[in-house]
Order: structure tokens, then sequence, then C-alpha cells
């Protein structure tokens, strides 16, 4: 069941990729083509019907260049900005209880997304490729990680930082005993990605 905060999110989301589409007079289907997400579940996301995966709003956020923050947008962006502890919504939910919340993503003069990652033991996230150029800096605050990037597998423990190429499918897994507290900035190039390249 959806918090509050995270029906405003799916609503807001709803709103903006709406808005997005029309501003830049896309169809649906010219949005799924370029995003590679189904125009079914476009529908989907523009109704406010589905809590989208981090993965497909990565997809259709690099379709219209911006961030995923950018699609969370509720007003036009202050020149500074006090986000609340309780504030960023719960984008991911893993099967044991861990959660990735998007704490804050900018668009100017770059496109960055800064998010805290929980992730009880033995929990994974599968993490397709990104837009070209994108890196990701994961620091482990606590606990242990292990990144897997194309096959290779990575052992990242706590107070160890992690800089890689994310534009390549990449997989996040807690192999520890104890839960695994991350921070992550995802740094991305900007610009449309037109996913049919």
């Amino acid at each position: 069941m959806l918090t509050d905060r995270e029906r405003d999110a799916q609503a807001a989301i709803a709103r903006q990729v709406k808005s997005l589409r029309q501003g830049r007079r896309w169809s649906l289907d010219e949005l799924a083509s370029r995003s590679g997400v189904s125009k079914g579940m476009l529908v989907q996301i523009e109704g406010a019907r589905t809590n989208p995966s981090i993965g497909t709003l990565c997809r259709v956020a690099e379709s219209f260049g911006v961030s995923i923050g950018r699609l969370l947008e509720t007003e036009p962006e202050p020149v500074v900005k006090i986000v609340g502890a309780d504030e960023p919504a719960v984008l991911w939910r893993g099967p044991d209880g861990g959660t990735g919340r998007l704490l804050r993503g900018v668009n100017d003069p770059a496109f960055v997304e800064v998010w805290e990652w929980r992730m009880a033991p033995g929990e994974d996230h599968d993490s397709g490729d990104h837009t070209p150029r994108t890196r990701e800096i994961i620091h482990v605050r606590e606990g242990e990680l292990e990144v897997t990037i194309d096959v290779t597998n990575y052992a990242v423990r706590t107070g160890e930082t992690i800089d890689f190429t994310a534009d390549r499918p990449h997989r996040y897994r807690n192999p520890g005993t104890a839960e695994a507290v991350l921070t992550m900035v995802v740094v991305m190039p900007q610009g449309e990605y037109d996913r049919r390249r």
C-alpha cells in the first residue's frame, strides 16, 4: 500500500511526464519508441495508476533529457531548497524492507541525483544501462555492497566508495548479514537520449 508521500510522487510523475511529452508534441507511441518503455506502461504512468520502477523512470527521464528529480518536481526550482528528512518518497522497495529514496535531483547546471539506499541482507537490485557517459558514485556508510558491472563483481565495504561508468548493465547486492546503507550520486550528461539510436 502506498503512503501519502508516495501517492504525491506518483501524481507529480504523471503530471511531469504528460507535460514534457506534450511540450515536445510527442505522441505516446513516440515516447515509447524513444524510451523503450511500453505504451501501456506510459498510459499507466500518465494516469497515475502505477508506481513505476526506477529503471522505467530512468528511461523516461533520459528520453526527455532530464533527471528523475525533474519528474518529481511540483514547483519551479528555487534559489535555495532544504529537503526535509521525511520528504523524499521511496521509489524502490526491496522484498525484505530495503528502500531507495531520491534525496534530491537537479537539472541545472548539470544533471545530478543524490540517493539514499538501504538494503536488507541478501537484497539486490538490477539496473539496466543508463545514458552513455552516466557515472555513479556509491559510498557505503554501513554494511557492505557487491556491485556487478557487466560480469565483474566488486566488493565495497563500510567507508569505501566505488565510482563507475553506469552506461552498461549493473547490479547491487547486499551480501552481508547487516543492513547496507548507501549514499549514491548519479551524474548524467545533458540532452535527450533516444534509445532507437
